[in-house]
């Protein structure tokens, strides 16, 4: 498309629905057609990217890069091009949350495309599931209701978040060992049948495990405490828009890197994996039961505290960023700006 809007003469932007860590890493992949390189190797040294302040594991860099074999390496390098070739890029962040990496990219790229931060891009009501019963789902809301404040754990592994029957028994046990209530969204509804024996009658009162929920409204539901998530952005902005700390499990994509970002970086979530990547998948193995069992109780305990408070400040910056004067409602205006200069 860039290509096209070339051919009219007209300037190209780029919205990026991911964030500034992640742009910071298309950024450090070689620009030139001769610098191709090779791919990046599992035992390859952490990486020194200008746009974060610690060294990258290679082991949370997305599994394309690392797939030399099916070109995904060259992909993204050829990906990563195009989005020099860009006017601007709006990334779906705002400056407070990523301060150092925002102010990365006007030290080391003052030839590139201008970067304005539009986020956090959510909708606060979410967006309804044409495959939710609504009636089950009023009774899991009647449930949380009864709940009292910030008791009630929240695990959701986002629409292509699953697990073999091994990691479910393994969270299961986790979970009941851990003592908390819970609301855990186990999709597909058919790994339900995988659940342990006698599981659904030992929780029963104390926790819920269904199918699709509005993660949304349940993030923004008093009861909630904390979240288990699989790290996807999205996820991620809607929890700290509510307040959540997380607890990350993340499976595919950009999501180990969003992880690391969170918890190395920024300081806002607990760790129980950084570089999962499903059960036999690189990177990745079974999570036990007693390591799932300490980290919920990290996350719905004391042992959050700093997290908690860290998160809860991150939640009014992220209101504040896009209110008029805000961060992110001030760039928009300057991107208009730009559109306006462009078509002088």
């Amino acid at each position: 498309m860039i290509d096209v809007a070339d051919g009219f003469s007209l300037p190209s932007y780029i919205y990026l629905t991911s964030n500034a860590h992640f742009l910071g890493l298309m950024f450090h992949l070689p620009p030139r057609h001769d610098e191709v390189g090779r791919e990046v190797r599992m035992s390859d040294p952490d990486l020194p990217l200008q746009s974060f302040t610690n060294p990258v594991p290679v082991s949370v860099l997305p599994s394309a890069v690392l797939d030399g074999e099916a070109g995904g390496y060259t992909a993204y390098v050829k990906l990563a091009r195009r989005f020099r070739d860009a006017r601007g890029i709006m990334v779906n962040t705002f400056k407070e949350l990523e301060p150092f990496t925002v102010g990365s990219f006007s030290r080391g790229n003052s030839d590139g495309p201008a970067i304005y931060t539009v986020g956090p891009v959510i909708d606060p009501k979410g967006v309804p599931d044409p495959s939710l019963d609504r009636a089950h789902w009023e009774k899991i809301r009647e449930w949380l209701d009864e709940q009292p404040p910030s008791s009630v754990v929240f695990l959701c592994f986002g629409s292509m978040g699953s697990f073999d029957a091994d990691q479910v028994k393994e969270i299961a046990a986790g979970i009941e060992r851990s003592g908390h209530k819970f609301l855990w969204s186990l999709r597909p509804e058919s790994s339900q049948a995988q659940l342990p024996d006698g599981f659904l009658e030992r929780t029963r009162g104390r926790g819920v495990v269904c199918g699709w929920t509005p993660q949304v409204e349940v993030l923004g539901h008093a009861t909630i405490g904390g979240f288990v998530s699989h790290c996807g952005w999205n996820s991620i902005l809607e929890s700290l828009w509510h307040g959540v700390p997380i607890v990350t499990w993340p499976m595919y994509a950009e999501q180990q890197l969003n992880a690391f970002m969170m918890v190395k970086e920024l300081g806002l979530a607990e760790e129980l994996r950084l570089d999962y990547r499903g059960h036999g998948g690189i990177g990745g193995h079974l999570v036990p039961a007693e390591e799932i069992e300490r980290a919920v109780r990290r996350l719905m305990g004391s042992g959050a505290e700093v997290t908690r408070k860290k998160v809860k400040e991150m939640r009014e910056a992220a209101r504040n960023a896009v209110k008029e004067g805000g961060s992110s409602y001030d760039s928009i205006g300057r991107l208009i700006q730009d559109f306006m200069k462009s078509i002088e």
